[in-house]
Protein backbone atom coordinates (compact mmCIF):
# COMPACT_ATOMS: atom_id res chain seq x y z
CA UNK A 1 0.00 0.00 0.00
CA UNK A 2 1.27 3.17 -1.39
CA UNK A 3 1.55 5.85 1.70
CA UNK A 4 1.75 9.60 0.76
CA UNK A 5 3.66 12.48 2.74
CA UNK A 6 2.96 14.40 5.39
CA UNK A 7 0.33 16.43 4.49
CA UNK A 8 -0.86 14.48 1.46
CA UNK A 9 -3.79 12.24 1.11
CA UNK A 10 -7.32 12.25 3.00
CA UNK A 11 -7.36 13.80 6.88
CA UNK A 12 -9.96 12.44 9.12
CA UNK A 13 -9.11 15.02 12.22
CA UNK A 14 -10.01 17.76 9.86
CA UNK A 15 -13.66 19.16 9.08
CA UNK A 16 -12.56 20.47 5.87
CA UNK A 17 -13.18 18.82 2.88
CA UNK A 18 -10.81 21.15 0.40
CA UNK A 19 -8.04 19.51 2.29
CA UNK A 20 -8.03 16.48 0.10
CA UNK A 21 -5.25 15.51 -2.67
CA UNK A 22 -5.45 12.83 -4.56
CA UNK A 23 -2.10 9.94 -4.23
CA UNK A 24 -0.32 10.96 -7.38
CA UNK A 25 2.50 8.68 -6.63
CA UNK A 26 3.04 5.29 -9.38
CA UNK A 27 2.65 1.78 -7.62
CA UNK A 28 5.46 -0.02 -9.61
CA UNK A 29 5.27 -2.83 -7.88
CA UNK A 30 2.81 -4.51 -10.84
CA UNK A 31 5.47 -3.66 -13.49
CA UNK A 32 7.98 -5.28 -11.28
CA UNK A 33 5.70 -8.40 -10.91
CA UNK A 34 4.97 -8.40 -14.41
CA UNK A 35 9.16 -8.14 -15.80
CA UNK A 36 10.45 -10.78 -13.53
CA UNK A 37 7.44 -12.93 -14.93
CA UNK A 38 8.32 -12.05 -18.72
CA UNK A 39 12.28 -12.49 -17.54
CA UNK A 40 11.64 -15.84 -16.20
CA UNK A 41 9.51 -16.85 -19.70
CA UNK A 42 12.93 -15.68 -21.21
CA UNK A 43 15.31 -17.41 -19.55
CA UNK A 44 13.09 -20.86 -20.06
CA UNK A 45 12.24 -20.37 -23.88
CA UNK A 46 15.76 -19.16 -25.30
CA UNK A 47 17.79 -22.53 -24.52
CA UNK A 48 14.38 -24.46 -26.79
CA UNK A 49 14.56 -21.60 -29.81
CA UNK A 50 18.42 -22.30 -30.23
CA UNK A 51 17.63 -25.96 -31.14
CA UNK A 52 17.19 -25.12 -35.42
CA UNK A 53 15.73 -27.95 -37.59
CA UNK A 54 16.60 -31.44 -36.68
CA UNK A 55 18.64 -32.64 -39.78
CA UNK A 56 20.90 -35.53 -40.39
CA UNK A 57 24.18 -34.28 -42.06
CA UNK A 58 26.15 -36.29 -44.66
CA UNK A 59 29.69 -37.73 -43.98
CA UNK A 60 32.65 -36.17 -46.23
CA UNK A 61 35.69 -37.04 -46.63
CA UNK A 62 37.16 -33.62 -46.60
CA UNK A 63 40.37 -33.28 -44.32
CA UNK A 64 39.68 -31.02 -41.43
CA UNK A 65 40.20 -27.20 -41.58
CA UNK A 66 43.65 -26.36 -40.07
CA UNK A 67 43.96 -24.28 -37.44
CA UNK A 68 44.45 -20.91 -38.38
CA UNK A 69 48.60 -19.66 -38.26
CA UNK A 70 50.57 -17.94 -35.54
CA UNK A 71 50.75 -14.63 -37.45
CA UNK A 72 54.03 -13.69 -39.20
CA UNK A 73 55.63 -10.45 -37.23
CA UNK A 74 58.51 -8.86 -37.22
CA UNK A 75 59.54 -6.97 -34.47
CA UNK A 76 62.73 -4.22 -34.02
CA UNK A 77 63.52 -3.66 -30.52
CA UNK A 78 64.92 -0.25 -29.17
CA UNK A 79 68.71 -1.38 -29.98
CA UNK A 80 67.64 -1.92 -33.69
CA UNK A 81 67.66 -5.75 -33.64
CA UNK A 82 65.31 -7.62 -35.78
CA UNK A 83 63.18 -10.52 -34.68
CA UNK A 84 60.96 -12.78 -37.06
CA UNK A 85 57.83 -14.25 -34.59
CA UNK A 86 60.12 -14.42 -31.70
CA UNK A 87 63.26 -15.01 -33.27
CA UNK A 88 65.98 -13.09 -33.43
CA UNK A 89 67.73 -12.21 -37.12
CA UNK A 90 70.56 -10.34 -38.92
CA UNK A 91 69.42 -7.63 -41.63
CA UNK A 92 71.11 -9.46 -44.00
CA UNK A 93 69.17 -12.81 -43.95
CA UNK A 94 65.63 -11.20 -43.20
CA UNK A 95 64.57 -10.88 -47.15
CA UNK A 96 65.88 -14.79 -47.43
CA UNK A 97 64.00 -16.07 -44.21
CA UNK A 98 61.21 -13.91 -45.21
CA UNK A 99 61.36 -15.86 -48.77
CA UNK A 100 61.46 -18.65 -47.47
CA UNK A 101 58.61 -18.36 -45.35
CA UNK A 102 56.43 -16.72 -47.92
CA UNK A 103 56.99 -20.36 -50.01
CA UNK A 104 55.50 -22.20 -47.30
CA UNK A 105 52.54 -19.47 -46.65
CA UNK A 106 51.96 -17.75 -49.53
CA UNK A 107 48.75 -16.20 -48.09
CA UNK A 108 50.06 -14.65 -45.15
CA UNK A 109 50.29 -10.95 -43.83
CA UNK A 110 52.78 -9.54 -42.26
CA UNK A 111 52.95 -7.38 -39.03
CA UNK A 112 55.68 -5.21 -38.51
CA UNK A 113 56.31 -3.72 -34.54
CA UNK A 114 58.79 -0.92 -34.07
CA UNK A 115 59.94 0.15 -30.71
CA UNK A 116 58.28 3.38 -30.29
CA UNK A 117 62.23 5.20 -29.50
CA UNK A 118 63.21 4.08 -32.94
CA UNK A 119 63.37 6.60 -36.00
CA UNK A 120 60.37 6.28 -38.31
CA UNK A 121 63.15 5.97 -41.11
CA UNK A 122 64.50 2.23 -39.49
CA UNK A 123 61.05 1.12 -39.66
CA UNK A 124 60.85 1.93 -43.34
CA UNK A 125 63.59 0.22 -43.80
CA UNK A 126 62.52 -2.78 -42.55
CA UNK A 127 59.42 -2.34 -44.31
CA UNK A 128 61.11 -2.28 -47.41
CA UNK A 129 63.16 -5.49 -46.23
CA UNK A 130 59.98 -6.97 -46.65
CA UNK A 131 58.73 -5.95 -49.28
CA UNK A 132 61.49 -7.02 -51.47
CA UNK A 133 60.50 -10.41 -49.81
CA UNK A 134 57.74 -11.01 -51.56
CA UNK A 135 55.04 -9.43 -49.36
CA UNK A 136 52.08 -7.10 -50.48
CA UNK A 137 50.08 -7.14 -47.44
CA UNK A 138 52.22 -5.46 -44.67
CA UNK A 139 50.05 -3.86 -41.39
CA UNK A 140 52.69 -1.70 -39.53
CA UNK A 141 51.30 -2.48 -35.27
CA UNK A 142 50.64 0.28 -32.79
CA UNK A 143 49.26 -0.04 -29.01
CA UNK A 144 45.86 1.70 -29.02
CA UNK A 145 46.25 5.48 -27.28
CA UNK A 146 44.63 5.49 -23.92
CA UNK A 147 42.51 8.60 -23.09
CA UNK A 148 44.50 11.82 -22.53
CA UNK A 149 43.21 13.78 -19.75
CA UNK A 150 42.40 17.06 -20.21
CA UNK A 151 45.06 19.38 -19.72
CA UNK A 152 47.54 17.13 -21.74
CA UNK A 153 44.56 17.40 -24.38
CA UNK A 154 44.27 21.01 -24.60
CA UNK A 155 48.53 21.00 -25.17
CA UNK A 156 48.71 18.19 -27.51
CA UNK A 157 47.29 20.38 -30.05
CA UNK A 158 49.90 23.20 -30.00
Amino acid sequence: MAMSPAGGGFNLDDDDMGSYRPLSEINVTPLVDVMLVLLIIFMVAAPLMMVGVPLQLPKTSASKVAPPKEPLVVSIDKDGKLFIRKTPIEQGQIVAHLAEIKAKEPDSVVYVRGDKALEYGRVMEVMGLVGQAGYDKVSLVAEGAAALPKAQAGSAGK
